[in-house]
């Protein structure tokens, strides 16, 4: 019996390691991921506002009509979108699959920001975990300082993979929420534009 707990806890603790380079290598990308977030935060302001008038100048003018690089800013795969369907004459059938298309991108844009946020704490966990092992052990023996040591790498790697977890959730709700307003937006001007050849 000893001799199987003694290899849980050198399997355990052996685990140690690699989750906290991990957890940095997480920390890394959760900082490169906030920064790119700012820029497109940025960039959706000056969006959000031309869009606005966008809305209100094609309930006037037809769609097919107007000129939506010309006349206002739109960008990344919005701008990819208007313009495919655009070069289709903005068939139905073109103007559905450039909107599935568009869906499938957006998904694959958030999956980043999912994975971070589910990693980020299991690391975390881990990393709290794994030392509470030989803490128990030093304060058993009496040795203080190893036990001092090992807490502080558990509330290290905690407070990290929380911090890792944060920027996912974040970054990921405020992105699905402009995922949804840019895919209102298409399949509104979508059937704008297909209503316009009925």
């Amino acid at each position: 019996m000893n001799f199987l707990t003694n290899v849980l806890y050198w399997i355990s603790t052996g685990f140690l390691i690699p989750v906290i380079i991990f957890l940095i290598l997480s920390f890394v990308w959760a900082l490169l991921m906030l920064g790119s977030f700012y820029g497109i935060y940025m960039q959706r302001l000056r969006f959000k506002n031309n869009m606005r008038t966008v809305m209100e100048k094609i309930r006037t003018k037809k769609v097919k009509q107007f000129n939506f690089l010309k006349e206002t800013y739109v960008e990344g795969g919005f701008r990819t979108a208007i313009k495919e369907a655009s070069a289709s004459g903005w068939h139905p059938v073109h103007s559905e699959k450039i909107l599935a298309d568009f869906e499938t991108a957006g998904e694959k844009e958030l999956e980043a920001s999912r994975v971070l946020m589910r990693l980020g704490p299991m690391l975390g966990l881990m990393g709290t975990l794994i030392p509470m092992g030989p803490a128990l052990v030093g304060l058993a023996a009496g040795d203080i300082t190893s036990m001092a040591l090992n807490m502080q790498v558990a509330f290290s790697t905690t407070v990290i993979g929380i911090f890792c977890g944060a920027a996912g959730f974040i970054t990921q709700l405020v992105k699905k929420r402009w995922f949804v307003e840019d895919v209102n937006n298409l399949q509104y001007i979508f059937d704008l534009a297909t209503s316009e050849t009925k």
